[in-house]
């Protein structure tokens, strides 16, 4: 037997659904587990009921093999009914809108969606199947929505909701109907009821937030108490409400809430009830209402998530100047760090904001020279750090400009962005609660931001998370804000591993990383003048400490001047979207990411993206960063991101970099998996002819970087003790075509110490004298092969074989690599002295005449060796006797 029904004290989201249920169940027989909530029942009066239902004392429960819930998957809702579950082999049909819960039932078939109503979910399936409802039957479906939304009123209500509204009505659902059994009057006892509850409501301030809690004793239940507690919450227009009812033995619990920060399904779950985020109820047995009423606020203190503050979401430290500042001074600070609004203080204390567009007309009047106190706006709109966001946000609407400071006292603290403050509410959007999915396991994220703490745990090896909670608590010990940010945090996200770990500390990185490494037993190397420092740990591991800082170019392409900063400030001064990434590591922020240019999402979106119009001016080195960690991830640049790249090739930018600083950028190239779809990249934006004209990233010179990427790659795994320099073997492939002069002006434009300059040109020598003495048309043996490339540089050697003359020129050098270099003559140079040769340079000569031999297999033993140098070096060997 099939069987339909839903939860005890059924309303008309549960009727509904029964009803929609039993169209596409037509052989299922319908059973209510309780008694109707009173509006449902006025219906059943006055217009009839919607379907056959059986009494439960006439059904063998024992019979049902197949249990269909509707707007229910509690058990402890399922009233009598809920011995039909113990049923051997028994089917569970779920459809429900309720958000999960560990004492849900699991089904074998399960429709769960977050909507406003479990009656929406059958309106898209009936639609969906294309089955028909009269009017009457679309007028139920109807005030199954409007009730359970509060006429699409509720924060739980949906688009979908709206959808299926509209579907009904389009149906011959009448409205006239729904606000007749919807919008009720109250009973007097009722009205009771509430004016009791009023006077008994008080509010308690929980992490924050103002909650209000009705505790009543009544010598008897009062029925449709969730429809006084509505109107209760209408009336005094409250937030959040709690109303606590004792009555016949039982604590009765309705809950509201208005706040993502309060969720009453959550609480009254704990309390042995449920329901949505926004709505939930729970009844209590055998407790007083005191002792029901001092859980609650215990639960309420761990469940509340904090208010937010300003303090939450401030710049902090805020660039600011002393009102003594002129109006060029001020200007050149706004430019140098790319703002927008600058505070003015004296002695610490606030005394006006300076916006950019007063700035430049007082330099157009030719004021640059007056103090800016003269033109600073002095009516400042100003918040306390601990202001709640609703004020924030309040305020921040007035402001003219999107700069709001904070202030205790009179001293300055920080300041609010308007574009911050409209990330933190599009982040709550993104964070309100869905139905969570199988890998979610997941607690609130804290607060501002997204949380990654899942990712840390599930992607991170167990030391990179111990020695990143260690880095935390030593943070907290100081009362400091740190973050593991840039690359660390972008390949934590893509589930790339990285294990170099750069942290940045709002305060004294310098003064952490001391006591970082104490606590770890390490060791410290500090760079005071830049705020830096590096922590050797006992294990190998080494750890980038820096002070929040930012930095500014005196002019294009020069080294940065670095000044200390807010965290905001740090990421800002990143080359890319990507790697200006943050994670908090101290506690109550720890795993929250923050991400205040959408580097998160140009990390989805496979993108690279930089910050400011003015970022390849500053630095023209991003150009080639980006190329390569577009090859390295497959992400492409974005549109604006390669104009501005091609208008810094345009104006010669690279001219003005040392070739120190390019060199430095193509050993990371070069050390890629891909460097020659780099080059391609490159190529793309003519930046090879920009660094020298006689450099080329053409196909030719692509075909020869991949070849010699596979001749590397080759090479190692002969496991020889000594390799070439990958990266001096690149630069000698792109060069190679380059005429020797012009080859070695490149390398010197390229800053090449002196050393490196002679092992490039004399390899570069090398290798054409090698390719010319192979283009002869003679036998190559393998004791020539080896008299050719014994005491040459390997890399000209790779290099052979990357771009040979011919096929078995290459297989000679690979011959000589896996087996001829290592061929030895038996005699030594005992041997020889015992022959009576005088020991001397001849050595060296006899030795390697021996070892040709014996390659060309011309010698096989001792005997033939010793004949051979009798014979062959006769001058030197002593008559016998």
């Amino acid at each position: 037997m099939e069987l339909i029904t839903t939860h005890v004290s059924a309303d008309f989201d549960g009727v509904a659904s029964m009803l929609a249920a039993s169209k596409l169940y037509p052989q299922a027989r319908l059973a209510f587990p309780g008694s109707l909530e009173r509006n449902v029942r006025d219906y059943f009066a006055q217009v009839g009921e919607p379907f056959p239902h059986e009494r439960l004392k006439n059904l063998d429960l024992a019979a049902v093999t197949r249990l269909i819930l509707v707007d229910a998957k509690r058990a402890g809702r399922l009233g009598p009914l809920k011995a039909v579950l113990a049923n051997p082999g028994l089917e569970i049909h779920i459809y429900d809108h309720h958000p999960a819960h560990p004492k849900d039932i699991t089904g074998t078939v399960e429709v769960l969606k977050e909507v406003g109503a479990t009656t929406t979910i059958f309106v898209e399936l009936l639609r969906e199947r294309q089955v028909p409802l009269t009017p009457e039957e679309a007028t139920l479906l109807a005030l199954g929505i409007y009730e359970e939304t509060g006429f699409f009123t509720f924060p739980s209500t949906t688009p979908a909701d709206l959808a299926a509204g509209a579907a009904l009505v389009a149906l011959g659902a009448n409205l006239n109907t729904v606000a007749g059994f919807i919008r009720r009057e109250m009973t007097a006892e009722q009205i009771a009821l509430l004016n009791d509850l009023i006077r008994a409501a008080e509010t308690h301030v929980v992490n924050g937030v103002p909650v209000v809690i009705a505790p009543l004793i009544r010598d008897r239940y009062v029925g449709e108490l969730a429809f006084v507690v509505h109107k209760l919450l209408d009336v005094e227009s409250l937030n959040v409400l709690f109303v606590l009812v004792q009555a016949e033995g039982r604590v009765h619990l309705v809950a509201r809430s208005r706040l993502e920060a309060v969720n009453v399904g959550a609480v009254a779950a704990v309390l042995g009830g449920g329901g949505h985020p926004t709505a939930a109820s729970a009844t209590i047995r055998d407790r007083a209402l005191e002792d029901v009423k001092a859980d609650l606020l215990r639960l309420l203190r761990a469940e509340v998530r904090p208010v937010q503050r300003a303090r939450d979401i401030m710049m902090a430290p805020v660039k600011a100047i002393p009102d003594r500042f002129t109006v060029a001074g001020a200007a050149e600070i706004m430019n140098r760090f790319s703002l927008n609004t600058l505070p003015v203080v004296r002695q610490g204390e606030l005394t006006g904001l300076i916006t950019r567009e007063i700035l430049n007309r007082a330099l157009y009047h030719g004021l640059g020279e007056a103090p800016v106190s003269e033109y600073m706006t002095t009516e400042v709109a100003t918040v306390d750090p601990d202001a709640p966001l609703e004020k924030v946000q309040a305020m921040m609407v007035e402001q003219t400009h999107g700069f709001l400071p904070v202030v205790q006292g009179r001293r300055l603290k920080g300041a609010v962005l308007r574009s911050d403050l409209l990330r933190h509410l599009h982040e709550e959007v993104l964070q309100r609660p869905t139905f969570p999915r199988e890998e979610e396991a997941e607690p609130s994220p804290p607060a501002g931001g997204r949380t990654v703490a899942a990712l840390l745990r599930g992607r991170l090896p167990a030391r990179i998370r111990e020695i990143l909670k260690t880095a935390g608590a030593v943070a907290d010990q100081a009362g400091a804000r740190l973050y593991a940010v840039g690359g660390f945090v972008r390949d934590l996200l893509l589930g790339v591993e990285n294990a170099d770990v750069d942290l940045v500390l709002e305060g004294d990185g310098i003064a952490f990383a001391e006591a970082f490494a104490a606590r770890m037993g390490g060791t410290v190397r500090s760079h005071r003048k830049f705020g830096t420092a590096v922590v050797s740990l006992p294990d190998g591991y080494k750890v980038d400490v820096a002070s929040a800082r930012t930095e500014y170019y005196e002019h294009p392409a020069a080294l940065p001047t670095v000044e200390h900063g807010s965290i905001r400030l740090d990421l800002y001064r990143r080359d890319f979207t990507i790697n200006a990434l943050a994670v908090g590591l101290h506690s109550g922020d720890y795993g929250r990411l923050l991400d205040f240019f959408g580097g998160s999402r140009d990390v989805r979106d496979g993108v690279i993206r930089v910050l400011h119009s003015l970022s390849f001016v500053e630095d023209p080195t991003r150009i080639l960063r980006a190329a390569r960690f577009a090859v390295r991830y497959g992400f492409t640049i974005a549109k604006q991101s390669e104009r501005l790249i091609k208008n810094a090739v345009r104006l010669r930018l690279l001219d003005k970099l040392s070739g120190a600083r390019i060199l430095t950028e193509l050993k990371l190239i070069f050390q890629e998996a891909r460097p020659a779809a780099v080059l391609k990249v490159l190529e793309g934006f003519g930046v090879p002819e920009a660094i020298h004209p006689r450099l080329k990233g053409g196909k030719a010179e692509q075909a020869l970087v991949e070849r010699v990427g596979e001749v590397l790659s080759w090479y190692r795994l002969l496991h020889r003790p000594a390799g070439p320099t990958p990266w001096l073997l690149y630069l000698l492939a792109w060069v190679s075509e380059c005429p020797p002069p012009e080859a070695r002006r490149v390398a010197r434009r390229l800053g090449l110490p002196p050393g490196r300059l002679t092992d490039l040109s004399e390899a570069l020598t090398t290798f054409r004298a090698l390719r010319r003495q192979f283009a002869k048309d003679r036998p190559i043996t393998p004791g020539l092969i080896t008299r050719l490339l014994e005491d040459i540089p390997l890399e000209a050697v790779l290099l052979l074989m990357a771009r040979p003359p011919s096929p078995a020129v290459e297989r000679a050098v690979s011959d000589y690599l896996t087996r001829y270099a290592a061929v030895r003559p038996l005699l030594t140079g005992d041997d020889l002295k015992a022959l009576g040769i005088r020991p001397g340079p001849i050595y060296r000569d006899i030795l390697n005449s021996l070892r040709y031999a014996r390659l060309d297999g011309k010698l096989a033993s001792r005997d033939d060796e010793e004949r051979f140098v009798r014979r062959r070096f006769a001058a030197h060997v002593p008559a016998a006797g």
